[in-house]
């Protein structure tokens, strides 16, 4: 059973380096959280490592950018990796071909800024790039369903950019491009995915915190923290690595009682539902 702590200064001398993701924990896709600022600026004090490990459909570089626009600090974090950068080296490894139909929103025009790819109308399509949906503010899945079936039907696979289903922007729930992703695959579709809790992205992490460091890092001293049980739970669990769960993320209603505190009972129940099983709990970052 997890064990539920009230700051990551609990645990924080067990391990070299933390895996921070960002929508739920780090920000509320509005502003940053100030206790998230304050403990990953506290771990890094005392010599510690933070990749900001996100779902985020860009390259780093646009999403360090959008970090700024939030007033977020730049002394929180040593390096970040994201599903976008994951996402264009598997492009460019893959065999998918040279042209694709993209769906996604126009802020995610910075993920082909450094890979060039023949944007196409489905039928003209090797492949469907799904980054999200054209407009998550109105949209939801049910209104791609002919989009979907055009796809399955000329048996385009889809590469989605972004595992997330659903985010909390501010006090808005939206649909990211995981949803589309379930609901190619529940239409006969293809799908190849390179966010958490996928290896690829792991991979780059590593690799980059190695080069941080001097030196592989060993995965028994790397703590995964978000609040996906399918992403970051999941992709901690799979791939070797300790996670703290923010309880306080998508599921705060459920999982927390009126003070902010975690309630044990229905955290126990929620993880027995969902197949997590994370090293420890907290209701938010601090």
């Amino acid at each position: 059973m997890t064990q539920i702590i009230a700051s990551l200064a609990e645990i924080s001398e067990r391990y070299d380096a933390v895996l921070c993701d960002l929508w739920g924990c780090y920000h509320d896709g509005v502003r940053p959280h100030a206790g998230a600022v304050s403990a990953l600026r506290a771990y890094r004090e005392r010599g510690g490592l933070v990749a900001l490990l996100t779902n985020a459909p860009r390259p780093a570089f646009s999403t360090a950018a959008q970090l700024g626009r939030m007033g977020a600090p730049t002394d929180t974090h040593d390096t970040i990796v994201t599903s976008g950068d994951a996402t264009i080296e598997g492009m460019r490894r893959g065999a998918f071909g040279a042209k694709c139909h993209h769906i996604g929103p126009p802020r995610d025009e910075d993920l082909f800024a450094d890979f060039e790819i023949t944007r196409v109308s489905m039928a003209e399509a090797d492949f469907i790039l799904c980054s999200g949906l054209d407009n998550d503010e109105v949209e939801s899945p049910d209104d791609y369903t002919d989009r979907i079936a055009q796809g399955v039907a000329l048996g385009l696979p889809m590469v989605c950019a972004n595992p997330d289903v659903i985010v909390d922007r501010g006090e808005r729930r939206i649909y990211c491009a995981g949803a589309l992703a379930e609901a190619y695959v529940a239409a006969g579709g293809t799908v190849h995915l390179y966010g958490k809790p996928h290896l690829p992205i792991y991979e780059m992490a590593e690799a980059k915190l190695a080069e941080l460091a001097g030196k592989p890092l060993d995965r028994a001293r790397i703590l995964a923290i978000g609040d996906g049980p399918a992403t970051d739970v999941l992709g901690g669990m799979q791939h070797g690595i300790d996670t703290l769960f923010i309880a306080g993320g998508l599921e705060a209603a459920e999982l927390l009682d009126t003070s902010g505190a975690v309630m044990p009972d229905a955290l126990r129940a929620y993880c027995e539902t969902h197949a997590a099983d994370p090293t420890y709990t907290i209701a938010m970052l601090a």
